[in-house]
């Protein structure tokens, strides 16, 4: 996988690539099924962000961090900038809870859903596209080999993956 091209990532079995926006609205096409989801900058897409983003206060914890920060974290040359999980052996959540979770979370609502938070200080996010991919096997997995994949490509991890 190249993590760069809507077409490589299409062909290794991705599919929605709707935005922020539209999944908002049109969640129930998301699969009620465990597996791995990225979220992937639209063409042309240049990262500017934001002091105060839109994501929620979970527990009172601000979520938002220094711009220094985002830029050292954003990975050049990389279209996919989060890798996430839904279900599993430790969690009976599925890609349409999660991701509606973290879709709600965006819009500044108290949700448990802190990884992939970078995302919301970008100005333009609701514009990000986000994919998906049902997994048989254990999603934790598939989102560490995931994650080792583009590391190996790129030197470091997805933007807003904060751990591996």
């Amino acid at each position: 996988m190249d993590f760069v091209s809507i077409d490589n990532l299409r062909e290794h079995g991705f599919e929605g690539f709707l935005t922020v926006a539209e999944l908002a609205e049109r969640y129930r096409e998301i699969p009620d099924a465990m597996g791995v989801y990225l979220v992937v900058t639209p063409d042309g897409f240049d990262p500017q962000y934001v002091e105060r983003g839109t994501g929620g206060f979970f527990k009172g914890r601000d979520p938002n961090v220094s711009a220094a920060i985002l830029s050292t974290a954003w990975v050049k040359g990389a279209r996919v900038i989060n890798i996430g999980k839904a279900g599993g052996a430790s969690s009976s959540s599925t890609l349409r809870k999660r991701l509606r979770q973290y879709i709600r979370f965006g819009q500044g609502q108290a949700v448990g859903h802190w990884g992939g938070r970078y995302i919301w200080q970008l100005h333009g996010c609701h514009s990000l596209l986000i994919c998906w991919k049902a997994t048989e096997v254990e999603p934790r997995d598939v989102e560490r080999d995931l994650i080792a994949t583009f590391r190996k490509k790129f030197g470091a991890r997805p933007f807003a993956n904060l751990q591996d």
